[in-house]
């Protein structure tokens, strides 16, 4: 894994994880005021969140790195039979 391909799998590992704490611990407004969307967080965290998918994302990256490494799934392999 060059350099440019893992700093490319970790962005996308990164996006994947933090759509998926987003919605953690979400609470709507129960009275909806004027100006106000009812579907509007009170305290949506983001500081928060950003930070546990950076480290959840460094250990999914860390986890992609040894299978593409250790060659535990070939690519080139299934590739090159998906050509023929």
């Amino acid at each position: 894994m060059t350099i440019f391909s893992g700093v490319v799998v970790y962005i996308l590992i990164w996006w994947m994880v933090f759509f998926c704490v987003l919605p953690i611990g979400i609470q709507t407004i129960e009275r909806v005021e004027h100006g106000a969307m009812p579907g509007a967080p009170i305290n949506p965290a983001i500081k928060r969140k950003a930070l546990w998918t950076t480290g959840i994302a460094t250990l999914l990256w860390f986890v992609a790195y040894f299978v593409i490494s250790s060659n535990l799934i070939s690519f080139r392999e299934i590739a090159a039979r998906m050509a023929m």
